[in-house]
């Protein structure tokens, strides 16, 4: 479309961007934002190059050169003149100002030429800015922003812009729809495909549209993104090198060191294949974090795909994992994107690590669960720029038995699509038993994903890596618990909630108190050492300073003995001789039992006992897995078994999954939120802003407490009271690893004990009044009951 680039004198005076204070020679010409939206500053990337990934670029190009048709009309020219003015005392210049709609006429346009396919083009060109809508109003939602509803009564301004447009632009064909594979016989599932479209069509679109206008307008950031990256194979190169250099080290055993080499070569071998569905099933302790990023590499490298994915389910460990990711394979491969992020540098690599968090332009990117589903389906641009560069990927789920039942369906159904028609390979990581695939008891699971690791291959791993005993001892109260914690100098207690921890860790620290004062009146006891707690109500950078206390201590043989929340558990690189476990999901103890003997160095196997807590009720949400757990107690003596394992996910997933698939009615099952049906009445009748507030893999409702930790804090601290606007993303970013999220009646309990600020839940942030409220040893404390008032903080 060389004639839009061109464009006549008579189309010069439509612009697409101002620039305060300066004269329109220096603005950007509509025709040009239009150009580089649809096919980049160069005539080679743009729109219709992200969308070429997946096998449609003609539908992306035409994104690009519709979506701001609205920009031709008078009005919105009216009022980038009126914005640019340096004189703002006219009332009907400023009255112009953000009130003209420039989406809906391009959306308006597309659906006229052809109702079906203008439809899909519609949804994105329309919610380019304020994000995808919903084809109907929710109750309670304003009914103008449905799309039926703008479509049916589209803007005054969209008749002129359609009168202004060259008509070269105008008449550009619709492409034939797109070639997917396409469920048979499914029309719930060909929606929720179409929808699925839908969304990547739209990352390629609001990414183009946020790098054409960076071009424009802030030349200088735009240098700084990313630019030339090493190679799939450069990186497998990379990491055959440090894995080989890490094993000429002295580290585990030779039994385990055998083993980790055998995952290795498995790997090696599988990557060879075609893409498609793999799982990688390895107990803790057998090397699976290096070897299924050689695997991903690989593979990508003998495939020609982009990148490489690396889903974790918690941010406890992802700094972890990312830092050994990081030593391997070099600063500027891997992008590390989360909400816990510790992003303090200021230099030039942090910034280029900021930008290429935007759309995930990096060719390694670690990230969390939470960031990975939750943008495969969301509706707002800042969560689906990045989606098109998911394309193509090889995705490693970490823990991929952690996905949470309720979700299971929707977030299958998605895994699933990616791998069918966006040519993704993605990796099922598991320490336990497989449970995703699709089987007889569980229809909704992904279909025969390749074993990297071959069954009879799997027993001996199990069995050689076997380096833990479980133990059954039934219900015990607190003080049995502490009793038999303070008999072991080394040991990690893992319970199910934060106030069960604290407790636990208040009782043992006045036990090993008592000890020491009877030890010094002449009683022999074991030595007290040190005693310490580990939870979500610890801020990030508290609970990565205590990891590396126990890390030490535990290298160097100290007393260390550690209460926590879960939080430990998934893939927390600490090494105890013992570990009790309150009931949980058989996966949860599985992953307890991995922080036991992790390195096989102990001459006899650790010990892992589970206990039933009689004076702490589980939260709602672990339930089903602890009630699944319960009904296997009585069959297996061995909860680590393969048949317990088995008989487990049955219970807790598998029968889930069949109350909720795609042709049931969904309740307390596999989509218990009723995702799937946002996309349930064929067509193009998609409910985009509804599935994203149903998909929530954690629900809102918690609240960001900005809590005193280090002397980092207090200049955080006076710089966020002192804020008159919200603060900038990096300074946000620095304060997310000093909050502790907290529920609602939380918030309310530390109001009304006057131990917040009233910030006005300042951007999205409160602020905790009273030092003292935030505890060195337990981190942020709400039994708040009998202080002072007089001695909290104005």
């Amino acid at each position: 479309m060389e004639h839009v680039v061109g464009a006549s004198s008579s189309q010069t005076k439509y612009f697409a961007h101002s620039i305060t204070g300066r004269g329109t020679r220096a603005w950007e010409p509509l025709a040009q934002h239009l150009a580089w939206v649809a096919c980049g500053p160069d005539g080679g990337s743009g729109s219709r190059a992200f969308a070429s990934k997946f096998g449609v670029p003609a539908w992306g190009e035409l994104l690009g050169w519709w979506h701001d048709l609205g920009k031709y009309s008078d009005a919105f020219q009216q009022y980038l003149k009126a914005s640019s003015d340096e004189e703002q005392g006219d009332p009907h210049r400023l009255d112009l100002r953000g009130t003209v709609d420039h989406s809906t006429t391009g959306a308006v346009h597309a659906y006229r030429k052809d109702a079906a396919r203008g439809c899909l083009l519609a949804y994105c060109i329309a919610g380019h800015h304020a994000g995808l809508p919903n084809w109907t109003a929710l109750p309670g939602e304003s009914g103008g922003s449905s799309l039926s509803s703008r479509l049916a009564k589209p803007p005054l301004e969209a008749t002129s812009a359609l009168q202004n447009a060259p008509a070269s632009l105008l008449d550009q064909p619709l492409p034939p729809m797109p070639l997917l594979t396409l469920a048979r016989g499914d029309v719930r599932r060909q929606a929720f495909q179409l929808a699925f479209m839908v969304r990547m069509l739209f990352s390629c679109l609001v990414d183009a549209d946020f790098l054409a206008t960076e071009a424009f307008m802030d030349p200088a950031r735009a240098a700084v993104r990313p630019g030339t990256c090493p190679t799939m194979a450069e990186l497998a190169q990379k990491l055959a090198q440090h894995i080989a250099m890490v094993s000429c080290r002295r580290g585990p055993n030779a039994v385990v060191a055998r083993h980790r080499a055998m995952v290795l070569d498995a790997c090696l071998a599988a990557a060879q294949r075609e893409p498609g569905l793999f799982a990688l099933t390895v107990p803790t302790g057998g090397g699976k974090t290096l070897s299924s990023m050689a695997f991903a590499l690989n593979h990508a490298a003998r495939h020609s795909l982009d990148r490489v994915i690396v889903a974790i389910p918690f941010t406890s460990i992802i700094e972890q994992n990312a830092a050994v990711y990081r030593t391997a394979l070099g600063l500027d491969a891997v992008l590390e994107h989360h909400s816990n992020l510790d992003v303090r540098r200021a230099d030039e690599q942090s910034v280029r690590d900021r930008l290429a968090a935007e759309n995930w332009d990096a060719p390694v990117v670690v990230t969390t669960n939470v960031q990975l589903l939750e943008s495969l389906f969301a509706a707002r641009p800042s969560r689906c720029r990045k989606l098109h560069n998911i394309v193509r990927s090889v995705i490693v789920l970490d823990e991929a038995q952690a996905l949470p039942p309720n979700l299971l369906a929707p977030t299958l159904a998605a895994l699933h699509e990616l791998v069918t028609n966006y040519g993704c390979s993605i990796v099922l990581c598991t320490a336990t038993q497989p449970a995703l695939e699709q089987r007889s008891e569980f229809p909704i699971g992904l279909p025969d994903p390749h074993q990297i690791v071959p069954a009879e291959r799997r027993e001996e791993l199990f069995t050689a890596l076997r380096r833990v005993e479980v133990e059954q001892v039934g219900a015990l109260d607190d003080a049995a618990v502490v009793e038999r914690l303070a008999k072991h100098e080394q040991v990690l207690c893992v319970v199910n909630t934060r106030v069960h921890a604290s407790t636990l860790f208040t009782s043992l620290r006045h036990r090993l108190e008592e000890a020491v004062a009877m030890h010094r009146s002449g009683h022999e006891i074991p030595r007290a050492g040190t005693c310490l707690h580990l939870s979500a109500s610890m801020c990030a950078r508290h609970r990565t300073a205590l990891l590396r206390v126990i890390r030490r201590r535990l290298a160097r043989g100290l007393p260390c003995r550690v209460i926590s929340t879960q939080l430990v558990e998934a893939g927390v690189d600490i090494d105890f001789p013992v570990v009790f476990r309150a009931l949980a999901g058989l996966d949860s103890i599985a992953q307890a039992a991995g922080r036991c003997n992790r390195e096989g160095k102990l001459s006899v196997p650790g010990r892992v006992l589970v206990f039933e807590p009689t004076n702490a009720k589980p939260p709602p949400f672990l339930r089903s897995a602890i009630n699944a757990t319960a009904q296997v107690l009585p069959d297996h003596a061995d909860l680590l078994s393969p048949a317990a394992q088995h008989d487990y996910f049955r219970l807790h997933y598998w029968d889930e999954g069949q109350r909720s698939g795609w042709d049931r009615p969904a309740g307390q099952g596999a989509d218990a939120s009723k995702v799937l049906d946002c996309f349930g009445d064929g067509g193009a009748l998609l409910q985009f802003r509804q599935a994203e507030q149903l998909y929530q893999l954690i629900p809102d409702g918690q609240h960001p407490v900005f809590v005193p930790y280090g002397r980092v804090s207090v200049r955080l601290k006076r710089q966020l009271l002192g804020m008159p606007e919200p603060p900038r993303r990096g300074f946000d970013r620095q304060l997310q690893r000093l909050v502790v999220n907290l529920f609602e009646h939380q918030v309310q309990s530390l109001h009304e004990n006057t131990l917040l600020y009233p910030v006005d839940r300042t951007y999205g942030r409160l602020v905790l009044s009273n030092p003292n409220a935030y505890d060195r040893l337990v981190g942020l404390r709400l039994d708040t009951a009998g202080w002072d008032p007089d001695e909290l903080v104005a």
